[in-house]
């Protein structure tokens, strides 16, 4: 038969502790503990938990009980105590000496930290904390010190950087925004930081060696003019590329804003002729000539209003009724019919895989929004002749920022499922591991290969 100390040896997964004795009680609330008693084994009692080398003890004369929590046996929560002393490590100075059992400066056994980890990737923080009976915040710390185990040196992340991608999303009301940089070629988060702009993105150029820089090929991001400057000063030798979606998406708000003109104009309308044609006392008469020319003017203002949605959406895409919507503003008003097809030519020239064809096509586009007498396509045009060359590079070399996109819809989950960060550093402890290719090992189970 097992010994007890055998057993609570085994069961707390830890090779190097020898358990000295067991005992169980009941809390205040009736909850039931098991305490064990345990210390390093005589060859590990004086480790340093930095560089777990063997040092000289510092004192002995005063030792600090403390306990540990560990995973629960069942329903039983369990506790690891201990009296902790200091040593003296040459490198490190006056330390608490390891136990193997947790981290450093830990409250709890590695295997609790890596199962709240574990769990903190799938589900809920406050379900987390509720499960595993902890603090809400402390959910975050354990997050911490499972992601520095499992990838202790996080700046290899940096090395062999060819194609990554920058881009900035809030992650809390009041303009809070992470800057986030991708490497395409792994899809994984290399960096991030809180803030955006040029001088957090300088932060992250300057940690990187001149072997580092120079293997930067390609940059993929929006049109921010932090992000080119950047480009220009630290790695002036790769392409800078904007991105398909990008420019879609400046088209697509350049025809809305013609959309919110013209449904202006058109409301503008409908007042102007209930001025001219005011409603008598009762019911309005059916056959009422000024009634039926009003409402054909409100009818043709919400059409203007709710076409939002049909005039986005690719024409191949586009329903029966969008159809007759889009139909109806051909018909019916020229200028956003043209906002319109600018809109379209430029979203189909995107899509040309033949560069020289792709900027014959661009050329002919900026000529049209130039002469368009159409303000908003007029700024649109200044924006997408400064970005011209980066657009006509993602053709060329098929660079889109779609990954970081995904990416940032990743992040939007994580703090969705948190209800929002109070430390930031939590957050970004979770993009890291979750935004990668890292996997939170759970404790006694064979490791899956990616």
């Amino acid at each position: 038969m097992v010994s007890a100390n055998t057993l609570c040896k085994k069961l707390l997964n830890v090779k190097t502790a020898v358990v000295e004795s067991a005992d169980f009680y009941s809390d205040q609330d009736g909850v039931n503990h098991i305490r064990i008693h345990a210390r390093p084994n005589i060859w590990h009692e004086n480790d340093c938990p930095i560089c777990h080398k063997r040092c000289k003890c510092y004192d002995t004369k005063n030792p600090q009980p403390r306990s540990w929590r560990a995973l629960d046996w069942g329903a039983t929560l369990v506790e690891v105590v201990y009296d902790t002393h200091r040593i003296d490590c040459p490198e490190h100075g006056v330390l608490v000496a390891d136990v193997p059992w947790a981290y450093p400066s830990s409250g709890f056994t590695k295997d609790f930290d890596l199962t709240v980890g574990w769990l903190a990737v799938y589900l809920p923080r406050s379900v987390v904390s509720e499960y595993m009976r902890i603090d809400w915040e402390t959910v975050g710390r354990c997050v911490h010190r499972t992601l520095n185990d499992i990838e202790p040196e996080r700046s290899r992340r940096l090395d062999n950087l060819v194609n990554i991608g920058i881009d900035e999303t809030s992650y809390k009301k009041g303009h809070k925004y992470i800057t986030v940089i991708v490497n395409h070629d792994t899809n994984a988060v290399v960096w991030a930081a809180q803030g955006h702009g040029k001088t957090v993105l300088e932060s992250f150029y300057k940690q990187l060696s001149k072997e580092q820089l120079s293997s930067i090929k390609v940059v993929t991001g929006d049109g921010a003019r932090w992000i080119t400057d950047c480009v220009r000063e630290f790695t002036p030798v790769c392409e800078r590329c904007v991105d398909q979606f990008h420019v879609v998406q400046w088209a697509m708000e350049a025809l809305d804003e013609v959309r919110r003109e013209v449904w202006n104009e058109a409301y503008a309308d409908v007042k102007q002729l209930k001025k001219e044609h005011p409603r008598g006392k009762g019911r309005p008469k059916e056959d009422d000539p000024s009634t039926a020319i009003i409402r054909a003017a409100k009818e043709k203002a919400e059409e203007i209003k709710n076409s939002a949605y049909a005039l986005g959406k690719a024409p191949e895409h586009l329903t029966e009724k969008q159809q007759l919507r889009v139909q109806m503003i051909a018909e019916n008003n020229n200028r956003l019919y043209r906002a319109y097809r600018m809109k379209e030519m430029l979203r189909l020239l995107l899509k040309i895989k033949d560069v020289d064809e792709a900027e014959a096509t661009l050329k002919r586009w900026l000529w049209w929004a130039s002469h368009s007498r159409i303000p908003a396509f007029k700024e649109l045009y200044e924006k997408i002749k400064r970005h011209k060359q980066h657009i006509l590079n993602a053709i060329r070399l098929g660079m889109s920022n779609a990954r970081i996109e995904a990416t940032n819809n990743k992040i939007k989950l994580i703090i969705r499922k948190a209800y929002g960060f109070r430390n930031i550093q939590n957050m970004l402890d979770m993009v890291y591991l979750v935004c990668s290719d890292l996997r939170v090992p759970l404790p006694n189970r064979k490791p899956k290969t990616a």
